[in-house]
């Protein structure tokens, strides 16, 4: 699934190609996502102009001059192609087509877990607090202080505190996997056993790492693809994550005193850590 960095990755290559064009033409091939495409979701955009382009937590969001906006998700396997000119052949996960006088967007989803459906613009704010969606990373509003008051008194491992989207939203596996390590803290601590210091250094470093992802384009693992068809490339950066068994990075020996990073498994989710270098 695209975390905050492949999002970003994916808002900021939409931003550049097509803010300010105007919706000349939308087909759907598909309405079976997670959420059904409304049935009215191509006259109400028809003829639109797009006004911004943003991200909230893992969602891009389009705002229309018409009043509505477009919420998009990409669940675990959609993809965003952009193009100056429509291919010839539509390739067979290709469900939603929307022609803009700056080019096509085609999104694609092979396993249609995402959603893209219209909601009326002043409504968009009111639709993720109904979903209870936390604060944003990398808000500015959003500091040591303010951190600790959402954790500590939790009595969750802080892996999967930094995983619940309704603390902090956005924050996928690979990254909270990546932070905790570079903030030398175990996912296995309790969020209420943290102290104000530790949580202040693990927002720093969750900071550090996707800043790190972004510039790099995200990471692609299995599915994800810029929407320029390149990878991502921050998974060669990765330090822990997917390296079960590999030295951990930061250790001074050869012979890697804690035998090396290990894998477990955290709310159905894959967790790597090196128990030498985390406490």
């Amino acid at each position: 699934m695209p975390e905050l960095p492949e999002v970003e990755t994916i808002k900021e290559a939409l931003r550049q190609a097509v803010d300010g064009a105007v919706i000349k033409e939308i087909t759907v091939r598909c309405r079976s996502f997670r959420i059904p495409v409304p049935d009215n979701f191509e006259n109400l955009l028809k003829g639109g102009r797009i006004a911004k382009i943003y991200r909230i937590a893992k969602y891009v969001v389009i705002d229309i001059d018409n009043g509505y906006s477009i919420v998009w998700h990409f669940g675990m396997s959609g993809r965003v192609k952009i193009a100056p000119t429509l291919p010839e052949v539509l390739d067979k996960h290709d469900h939603i087509v929307i022609t803009t006088t700056a080019g096509y967007l085609i999104f694609n989803d092979a396993r249609r877990f995402g959603l893209m459906i219209c909601i009326k613009t002043p409504d968009v704010a009111n639709y993720f607090r109904e979903r209870h969606t936390g604060i944003d990373p990398l808000d500015d509003k959003l500091d040591g202080k303010y951190l600790a008051q959402l954790l500590q008194k939790r009595k969750t491992p802080i892996k999967t505190a930094l995983l619940d989207q309704s603390l902090i939203a956005g924050i996928g596996n690979i990254y909270a996997s990546e932070a905790l390590y570079l903030a030398k803290i175990s996912p296995l601590r309790l969020c209420s056993d943290l102290s104000e210091r530790e949580i202040c250094r693990l927002l720093e470093a969750v900071r550090v790492i996707l800043r790190k992802a972004i510039a790099a384009g995200g990471s692609t693992l299995k599915d994800y693809r810029k929407p320029d068809g390149g990878m991502g490339y921050f998974q060669f950066q990765h330090n822990v994550y997917g390296k079960e068994g590999q030295k951990c990075p930061d250790c001074p020996h050869v012979a890697c005193s804690c035998g090396g990073i290990k894998k477990i498994i955290q709310g159905g989710r894959s967790t790597y850590y090196c128990p030498h270098w985390q406490k």
